[in-house]
């Protein structure tokens, strides 16, 4: 069912959309969700969120210990509770060899639900925090180009170009 999804790349407009809340806990969420670990795993990411494979349902993956036992599943994941402050670089799977850097709280809590519904309440610092906000911004229609400053957005214009190219050909009768 979800064997033919790939990783989709800026500025594919399913990556600007708001994603909607999952409903349905049943076994479609797992293949999916099967699917987007094989996807983040080759092209070595940490986490992927499903509207990067073009669903848009609040649902991401990651693992950030590269081990099989550090594999995470979301589902309507909410932030709260951040404190402090870090910067540090990020990329993005739909942004390919594009690194800029990024502020973001440096410990916050998050809620959400397992594959079987069962719900989910954790506290994270640093990278795994980091993780989930990215993550996050993904189901909320933000993207790392929504985070660039002007000077990103001169250093990385070459290659926002060749992704907009490159998007144009693979879609001739889709409008950006």
């Amino acid at each position: 069912m979800y064997d033919e999804l790939q990783i989709i790349k800026w500025p594919d407009p399913r990556l600007k959309k708001a994603s909607v809340a999952v409903t349905t806990f049943d076994d479609n969420l797992k293949t999916l969700s099967d699917r987007m670990f094989t996807l983040m795993r080759e092209a070595k990411g940490v986490g992927l969120a499903a509207p990067q494979v073009g669903v848009n349902i609040r649902l991401f993956v990651m693992n950030a210990t590269g081990q099989p036992e550090g594999d995470r599943v979301y589902i309507n994941p909410v932030l709260t509770e951040g404190s402090g402050s870090d910067e540090d670089e990020e990329g993005c799977l739909s942004l390919p060899t594009i690194y800029i850097p990024v502020l973001r709280d440096e410990t916050l809590t998050m809620t959400a639900k397992d594959l079987t519904g069962q719900p989910i309440a954790e506290t994270a610092t640093g990278f795994v925090a980091r993780v989930w906000q990215h993550e996050t911004d993904h189901l909320n229609g933000v993207l790392l180009t929504d985070r660039m400053g002007p000077v990103a957005k001169m250093t990385f214009r070459k290659k926002l170009k060749e992704l907009e190219e490159d998007y144009a050909i693979a879609n001739p009768k889709k409008k950006r």
